[in-house]
């Protein structure tokens, strides 16, 4: 069991705002900030570069605390500077060819759907949109269809939707792609930090995640998960001399682990800071984290449910922290403002920039909890909708 008052004790923005932001950067924990803001003292003391060498062994450290996260060997991980740019460097290193077919979501990151279309449009692959089942999850059943037909490269999937509350059955999706030998690259920015998250039992290839959402580490920060049996077979869409070695004046070597997909130049202060963010969420125990989460939105959604001219949104038969609903007569962003006002914090989801998804949906209020909020939190938001 969480011990909220120590959580809330050791997040000074607690005492300032109730934060329903936690899909968009979450509040860090003063851990964190130290290890931040301790890092960044000691550059502006004695330089960058000799700063780095002696925080050597918390730079290092973070491979460690990520890798026990997600289930992963420290040689499968990659700190990447965001999500979208480590789920970029796996997707772009896929060998795409003509009538390649990749298969997605709806639901698909904006992001993320653009890389799709350039690559169909660029290398002759195809992207095809997976449908719904009636939960609004992706359906397994169309997925199986899909991958028995053949010639899939790629299934590219997200855990869990930016823009409402369902999560995607990732293991099940993971489990037929391995019986029909396909690759699997989830995207995990909405669910690592909220949720346990195990790239053995999900069964992915390569999985991209953020630092600065529910994982609730500094922003400017992420992570990626490849395979070991497949990084390999990936070339990185770019190198420099951190990620190959230049072994002769006309040839170059390509690092045998995950680390190939860095680059030599990164936010050392937020690495280390990502690390410290994992090893607190471990801490915490993910299984609960989750549990408190979950009854959290729930709460929240049915509060809202019980107000006149409240719709709430969430679909899916397993539901996250993200809660995305309406109000009839009031537009999403003066709402978020006037929340704001009064010392809540939410943010706006717009379905309609999610291309592959077909819902003609209208800008709905996006209120995404953690587990350091509490129930008075709660009872103040639905008090100022």
């Amino acid at each position: 069991m969480i011990d909220l008052a120590k959580v809330r004790a050791e997040t000074p923005g607690c005492s300032r705002v109730a934060h329903f932001n936690n899909a968009g950067a979450a509040l860090p924990p003063l851990a964190v900030i130290d290890a931040v803001a301790d890092h960044l003292d000691l550059e502006a003391a004695i330089g960058g570069y000799e700063a780095d060498e002696i925080a050597d062994e918390a730079s290092e450290r973070f491979y460690d605390a990520v890798a026990g996260l997600v289930g992963a060997g420290r040689d499968e991980i990659a700190y990447v500077e965001n999500a979208t740019r480590a789920w970029d460097m796996a997707f772009y290193a896929i060998p795409f060819g003509s009538g390649d077919r990749i298969l997605t979501t709806r639901s698909e990151y904006a992001s993320n759907g653009i890389a799709l279309l350039q690559v169909a449009r660029n290398r002759g692959a195809r992207v095809e949109v997976v449908p719904d089942d009636e939960h609004g999850q992706i359906s397994l059943d169309a997925l199986e269809a899909e991958l028995a037909k053949g010639g899939v490269k790629l299934v590219a999937i997200n855990h869990v939707p930016t823009h409402n509350g369902l999560v995607n059955p990732a293991e099940e999706v993971g489990r037929l792609c391995r019986a029909h030998g396909v690759l699997y690259l989830l995207d995990a920015c909405q669910s690592v930090g909220q949720c346990p998250v195990d790239v053995e039992a999900i069964g992915c290839d390569m999985l991209s995640a953020t630092g600065r959402k529910f994982l609730r580490g500094p922003r400017g920060t992420g992570f990626l998960y490849v395979r070991r049996s497949v990084l390999r077979t990936l070339e990185p869409p770019f190198l420099d001399l951190h990620s190959a070695d230049w072994t002769a004046h006309d040839a170059y070597e390509v690092r045998d682990d995950a680390r190939r997909f860095e680059t030599w130049e990164r936010f050392v202060a937020g690495q280390i800071g990502l690390g410290v963010a994992a090893d607190y969420a471990v801490a915490l125990g993910l299984d609960a984290i989750e549990e408190r989460t979950v009854a959290l939105a729930e709460r929240l959604r049915e509060g809202l449910a019980s107000r006149a001219g409240v719709t709430v949104l969430d679909r899916g038969l397993r539901r996250s922290g993200i809660v995305t609903f309406t109000v009839a007569g009031q537009d999403p962003t003066a709402l978020k403002l006037r929340l704001r006002e009064v010392g809540v914090n939410v943010s706006v989801a717009n379905v309609a920039r999610q291309r592959f998804e077909m819902s003609q949906s209208p800008p709905a209020i996006r209120a995404s909890v953690h587990y350091y909020n509490d129930e008075d939190e709660i009872e103040r938001l639905l008090a100022n909708i």
